[in-house]
């Protein structure tokens, strides 16, 4: 624990640093174009690289030291951090160089997050995994809670260029705390020499792994699913809220959600998660559609502090627990490959969320709950008409369907008794 921990601090200064950097780029690209599809972009290609090479990572993180391969990882995203600076006091900064940047680091995400996740299994015993991830959702809500307060402040006091270089000091930081430790090597079992052969064959074993195991392939699907209706709820947070309320009440309910995940990381640390985990991600997922659902039926300032704290209170103990169900059920060998695929396949449906909400919420729904719309007399009966209501009952279809994604989740028994039918690896 005490290797783990180390490790640990030292991801999280470097998660500090990478969220000042991106919320200060995204200041720079929005105000640089004043065009809201440039900024989205950034988001786009700080994905969709990573999704689309994880297979190979996770094959090589597998035959590499999964220490080296963190150290590759946190070295090739802060040289390319450091090309964005350089460019910057050269004056020849652009737009798509900010793109070429975030696509290289998502590259290198694709090996630091398998290893990091394969490397926990070494160094955590197996009754403390659910903590062990609530450590790691910990720092990610700190990184959501805090990088964007100081970025702002930092942008004005020491500008862009300052804010690089604070963001360059943090992966340094990273690659010396995993230069003092020293990472065990997994042990080699069957599913490891099953898994031996040419890269295609290594790169498409993680996909056999799965699907010989019905409850980790039914997991994998419904975070696949799930995902979709998060991600196109997440996109049209912000049009809705600056609806019915200004700017600064969107930055408070940012903050509460930040928040709110820190304070579920702490819960998820000090606990653990439920004895039988799929419980917990059943059981928070469900929480988070009715909280959708809420924020739909009722769109005002009171609603959305509350249901924001709540929702993502119940995300660090949903990944949590997720994450320690693969770690405890895939032969620690193995990982790498398994992991990465699980990645690309869980967050594939997010792009496509991100894509079609905009014109979903624009072309579909708004004109239905406009003043005069087709669904005006009835449904706008309830929740009102006119601008934001249409996202409104986006929000309400939207959270609708997670739950009964759930619940079909929890009525097919390979899933549900996931747990107590697959043995621990």
């Amino acid at each position: 624990m005490q290797v783990f921990i180390l490790i640990w601090f030292g991801q999280f200064v470097s998660l500090i640093g990478s969220g000042l950097t991106r919320f200060a780029l995204g200041v720079w690209v929005y105000q640089s174009s004043g065009k809201v599809t440039q900024f989205a972009l950034i988001s786009l290609f700080g994905m969709l690289p990573g999704i689309l090479i994880s297979p190979l990572a996770g094959v090589l993180v597998d035959r590499w030291d999964r220490r080296w391969a963190m150290l590759v990882a946190d070295a090739g995203a802060g040289l390319s951090t450091l090309l964005i600076a350089l460019l910057l006091f050269a004056d020849q900064l652009q737009v798509w160089h900010i793109y070429l940047a975030v696509a290289v680091s998502s590259t290198f995400s694709a090996f630091q997050w398998p290893a990091y996740s394969a490397t926990t299994t070494l160094l955590v015993p197996k009754q403390h995994l659910g903590r062990a991830s609530g450590i790691v959702q910990m720092a990610e809500a700190v990184s959501r809670l805090i990088s964007p307060i100081l970025a702002g402040t930092l942008v004005v006091t020491i500008r862009l260029q300052g804010v690089i270089f604070i963001d360059c000091v943090t992966f340094l930081f990273a690659i010396v705390t995993l230069m003092l430790v020293r990472f065990p090597r997994p042990e080699i079992t069957v599913e490891d020499n099953a898994g031996k052969g040419s890269l295609l064959h290594e790169v498409t074993y993680g996909w056999r792994y799965i699907t010989a195991r019905p409850g980790l392939l039914g997991l994998l699907i419904f975070f696949a699913v799930s995902n979709f209706f998060i991600g196109v709820v997440t996109v049209l947070v912000t049009p809705l809220v600056l609806s019915f309320a200004s700017v600064a009440v969107l930055g408070t309910v940012l903050s509460i959600s930040g928040s709110g995940m820190l304070v579920g990381g702490l819960v998820m640390g000090a606990w653990g998660g439920p004895k039988n985990r799929i419980n917990g991600v059943f059981g928070f997922t469900l929480l988070g559609g009715l909280c959708m659902v809420l924020a739909g039926m009722m769109p005002s300032v009171p609603v959305f502090f509350v249901v924001s704290f709540i929702y993502f209170f119940g995300v660090p103990i949903i990944n949590g627990c997720d994450q320690a169900i693969w770690q405890s059920k895939v032969a620690p060998a193995v990982q790498g490959r398994v992991f990465a695929l699980r990645r690309m396949l869980a967050w594939a449906s997010l792009p496509l969320a991100y894509l079609i909400a905009g014109p979903l919420a624009d072309q579909v729904f708004e004109p239905l709950l406009a003043v005069g719309g087709s669904l005006a007399g009835s449904i706008g009966q309830i929740i009102g008409v006119g601008r934001g209501h249409g996202i409104a009952l986006l929000f309400i279809v939207m959270g609708m369907l997670n739950m009964l994604v759930t619940t079909g989740g929890y009525l097919y028994q390979p899933l549900r008794l996931l747990e107590k039918q697959l043995p621990d690896a």
